[in-house]
């Protein structure tokens, strides 16, 4: 908790009055994670537990087979925090005959229970990074709590999708993260976009000297 707690501080004091956290735990974690970030954000500064759930992957017989990750959604400022729902993209109703053709057309806002593939091991969109998540969850994420042109920030950037997301989506973006095996997929990821700038780490060429972290952006 101590190694956690010093950075949603830091989270928290970089955050503009309009911004937003997405901390992405297990359901092992997220009780406790919970309590600390409370502690930090204010409970009323508490907006969503979005639930991703998936249907991929192993199960047990054991007991009920865990399919979900939770995301916690703090404001940094419950009265001006963006928040834009037309952005986002709709989905399909599980009903679409109880509301009528044309509700049924457009489809209808998510909830807080996100339900979405993990990446796929042969989809297209994988990196072979093991935390890799998909594009899905972060473009609705970005597409909803940042403005066209804003800045996204993930300080446990792994494979780089949040950057990705954000280039697709217009938006600028500055991504961290201290393991070297991250860094070398995201400089890949990130190497046909325009204008990403790298601090601390060498996409190629003589890495000597040069400690293995990344700090990438498009500002």
């Amino acid at each position: 908790m101590d190694f956690l707690e010093q950075r949603i501080e830091e989270f928290r004091r970089v955050l503009k009055p309009t911004g937003t956290l997405y901390f992405h735990i297990d359901y092992r974690e997220v009780h406790y994670c919970k309590i600390l970030s409370d502690s930090i954000f204010g409970r009323d500064s508490f907006l969503n537990e979005v639930i991703w759930a998936y249907d991929y992957g192993g199960r047990t017989s054991k007991k009920w087979p865990p399919k979900h990750d939770n995301i916690l959604v703090y404001a940094k400022d419950i009265e001006r925090y963006y928040f834009d729902t037309d952005a986002v993209e709709r989905i399909p109703y599980m009903a679409p005959g109880l509301v009528g053709p044309e509700k049924a057309a457009r489809g209808k806002l998510p909830t807080d229970t996100w339900w979405h593939t993990i990446v796929p091991t042969n989809g297209r969109e994988r990196t072979n990074y093991p935390t890799q998540k998909p594009m899905g969850i972060l473009r609705r994420i970005v597409q909803t709590s940042s403005p066209p042109g804003g800045l996204v920030a993930d300080f446990f950037a792994g494979s780089g999708t949040t950057g990705a997301a954000c280039y697709e989506l217009g938006r600028r973006f500055l991504m961290v993260d201290d393991n070297p095996s991250a860094a070398d997929v995201m400089s890949q990821r990130f190497a046909t976009f325009d204008k990403v700038e790298y601090v601390g780490y060498q996409p190629s060429g003589d890495r000597q000297g040069v400690q293995p972290s990344l700090l990438a952006g498009l500002m």
